[in-house]
C-alpha cells in the first residue's frame, strides 16, 4: 500500500511539474509575438561580435526580422490550441497542487503553498524581465 501512495506521489509531482512547464512554454510562445518588435539582444550580440558594418547590420536586421516575422506566421494557427493546452495545463496543475495537501500536515500544506507562490513570482519576473529586454530599442 505504502509503494502505491509513493507512485502516485511521483505520478502528481511529475504531472504538476509537467503542467507548470507546459504552461511556462505556451506563455513564452504566446508572448514572444507581443515583445518581438525592433531587434532582439541576440542579434545585438551577434551583430557587434561579427563586427558588422553598417551596410551589413541594416542587411542582417532586415532578413532577421523577416525570419521572425515567418516564424509568427508559423505559430499563428497553433496559437488557439497553445492557449488552450495552457488552460487545460494551469488546472491540471491546480488540481495537482490540491491533491498533494491533502496527504500533507497544515504546515507542509502552508509551506508548499509559500514555494508555489515564491515560484510564480520568479516566472513573472522572469517575464517581465523579458518582456523589458525585447522592447523596441532606437536604431544606433
Amino acid at each position: 500500500m505504502e509503494r502505491s501512495k509513493s507512485f502516485a506521489l511521483i505520478f502528481l509531482l511529475g504531472a504538476f511539474i509537467a503542467g507548470g512547464a507546459l504552461g511556462i512554454t505556451a506563455d513564452r510562445v504566446l508572448t514572444r509575438d507581443k515583445h518581438s518588435r525592433g531587434r532582439r539582444p541576440s542579434v545585438d550580440r551577434m551583430a557587434s561580435e561579427l563586427k558588422l558594418t553598417p551596410a551589413q547590420r541594416t542587411q542582417f536586421d532586415s532578413i532577421a526580422s523577416d525570419g521572425r516575422s515567418r516564424m509568427r506566421e508559423l505559430w499563428r494557427p497553433l496559437r488557439p490550441q497553445m492557449d488552450s493546452v495552457q488552460k487545460i495545463g494551469r488546472t491540471l496543475g491546480d488540481s495537482t497542487h490540491e491533491q498533494l495537501k491533502r496527504i500533507l500536515t497544515a504546515d507542509q500544506a502552508r509551506k508548499l503553498d509559500e514555494m508555489r507562490e515564491r515560484g510564480r513570482k520568479r516566472a513573472e519576473a522572469r517575464r517581465r524581465s523579458d518582456t523589458s529586454r525585447h522592447q523596441q530599442k532606437p536604431i544606433p
